[in-house]
């Protein structure tokens, strides 16, 4: 049982970090790609 803590404890955090910065950046390509189009636009 310790070592499916100790498991979760090693491989958990890094998921979860990696899937909060995965969202983090999703949100900013899809400003980006906002900012793109309105650009284009305005050319």
């Amino acid at each position: 049982m310790n070592e499916i803590w100790n498991q979760v404890g090693n491989f958990g955090f890094p998921i979860v970090v990696s899937l909060y910065l995965l969202v983090r950046v999703e949100k900013k390509l899809d400003d980006l790609t906002t900012a793109i189009v309105k650009l284009e636009q305005k050319i």
